[in-house]
């Protein structure tokens, strides 16, 4: 894949198909990058387009830091791993993607935002969104005073029968 492969689809057509056939971009428009990163209030670094493009040019998708650092390798873009989860972690403070951690040791990051949960495959360390309709939450905890809930995050970890 090389970064002068662009797709001519927005975000909004991307989030508009993620449940339909999934689709087989190379990449969004960099105008598309640029407009999602500013309307967020973060400057449309070389580094943050690229990853940007990279990140959102694929649909739906959930993706470690060194998934998309290797993905960033193969595409000739020149960042650090350090600067991939700088931006990971940016993109999530400010609402662009949504971290899911499946243990101590495992953080995904998945450019669905909307309010989903997540299967994780064991065998195969692979995070995949659970439609809502099959998750019904009854009630949640009362909080402390002061305090809301943010999100509740479900991960249901699935293993192959032995």
């Amino acid at each position: 894949m090389d970064i002068g492969d662009r797709a001519t689809f927005s975000r909004e057509e991307h989030v508009a198909s993620a449940h339909a056939a999934e689709p087989h971009l190379n990449g969004c428009p960099w105008h598309d990058v640029n407009e999602m990163l500013q309307s967020v209030g973060l400057r449309p670094t070389r580094q943050r387009m690229a990853l940007g493009w990279l990140l959102f040019g694929k649909g739906d998708r959930h993706l470690t830091a060194e998934m998309l650092y290797e993905e960033a390798s193969q595409a000739k873009v020149p960042v650090s791993l350090a600067t991939v989860y700088n931006t990971l972690n940016q993109l999530t403070e400010v609402g662009l993607l949504r971290q899911v951690s499946v243990d101590g040791t495992k953080t995904y990051f998945d450019t669905n935002v909307s309010a989903h949960q997540h299967f994780y495959l064991e065998n195969n360390h692979e995070l995949i969104d659970i439609p809502n309709q099959h998750v019904a939450l009854r009630s949640t905890p009362e909080v402390p005073d002061g305090y809301e809930i943010a999100r509740v995050d479900v991960v249901v970890r699935l293993r192959k029968k032995a």
